[in-house]
């Protein structure tokens, strides 16, 4: 297949800049179903489209404030944005600079801090600083907002680019299928007996780097962080067992879980995956998928369009603009069951 294949284009106007004042207030479109309709639904509604013994899977990395602003001994500016904190004091990440940074070169940052450029790791660059990065990035970083976002992040994006979940710190960016969650609403999912469970899959800054081989099969994705628990397991294997379904909510609850069962079977997975999920796949564990939308040509509409049909995902994303759904990272959500399936 080829990287066209899941193009499509999308209106300026229709991507989210701002959340909206409620988390579960944005909508939903619903897909599958036995007729293979649309449904234009709230995402509060979300409670009628599941049952009592689903279980609803989560992740619950913390984003941490991983854009820095600074200089090189040299003069020009630089902006860093962490992709993953490698040790205490060392990370891997993007610089963007007017002229890449040499190996052995220094970046100057707020507060006499120094990063010093130890190599270059083919989209990234290796990182040493001259103290410890976590509470140095708490007082100095800020909130890496999406490149799709046209605006500086605010103090109200520390609480909204973040899950109410969130407490593995290590992402920098945010699982957005999550970010429609509030406490009323997975209160009343529980009430309906659609318990929840937790992975963890730290969202690194290559999320956004696109697809650039124009034959999908080429592309090698970029590596992250999962955990999934042995109780994690025994609990989906109980929910199948007693014919429940498991909702993963976000393509990265997806790719965590499909990456532990990538030896046949689901088994605790503590480690990176480079899981490049398009159609074809064969998932081994995901029923149905809470998601936002996603980029033209991502792999991650490529994971979507693997779980329920190219064409059709691309028939709901014409809808959803004919319909002014909002989009990306702070836009609505989608259901998606595979098609032909009840929901």
């Amino acid at each position: 297949m080829y990287r066209s294949d899941f193009n499509y284009e999308v209106p300026l106007e229709l991507i989210a800049q701002q959340p909206l004042d409620e988390r579960s207030s944005s909508r939903l479109l619903v897909l599958g179903g036995a007729d293979g309709d649309f449904q234009d639904r709230q995402f509060a509604e979300l409670p009628e489209l599941l049952r009592s013994g689903d279980l609803l899977v989560l992740n619950d990395t913390c984003v941490i404030p991983a854009r820095l602003y600074g200089r090189k001994r040299t003069g020009g500016k630089v902006e860093i944005l962490i992709e993953r904190l490698t040790g205490t004091m060392s990370a891997l990440a993007q610089v963007r600079a007017s002229k890449s940074p040499r190996a052995g070169s220094e970046l100057l940052l707020p507060a006499d801090a120094v990063a010093l450029v130890k190599r270059r790791s083919g989209e990234f660059f290796e990182l040493n600083f001259d103290r410890d990065l976590e509470p140095y990035l708490s007082e100095f970083g800020e909130v890496p907002l999406p490149p799709y976002i046209d605006r500086a992040s605010t103090s109200a994006d520390v609480s909204r680019y973040q899950t109410i979940f969130a407490r593995e710190l290590g992402a920098v960016a945010a699982p957005t299928a999550g970010l429609h969650f509030d406490t009323a609403l997975l209160t009343q999912l529980g009430e309906k007996g659609v318990d929840h469970a937790f992975i963890t899959l730290h969202v690194g800054a290559g999320t956004f780097i696109p697809v650039r081989a124009k034959r999908i099969e080429d592309h090698r994705m970029h590596r992250e962080r999962v955990a999934v628990t042995q109780n994690l397991c025994d609990r989906i294997e109980e929910t199948h067992a007693a014919g429940g379904r498991v909702i993963a909510v976000g393509t990265t609850s997806v790719r965590a879980l499909e990456s532990a069962a990538l030896g046949g079977r689901l088994a605790p997975f503590d480690a990176e995956t480079d899981l490049f999920i398009y159609p074809g796949f064969q998932f081994q564990v995901v029923d149905a998928i809470v998601t936002n939308f996603h980029l033209p040509e991502s792999s991650l509409l490529m994971l979507v369009s693997a779980f329920a049909n190219r064409e059709y995902v691309l028939a709901a994303y014409a809808h959803a603009i004919d319909e002014r759904y909002r989009f990306f990272s702070y836009g609505d959500a989608m259901f998606l069951t595979r098609l032909g399936q009840s929901t």
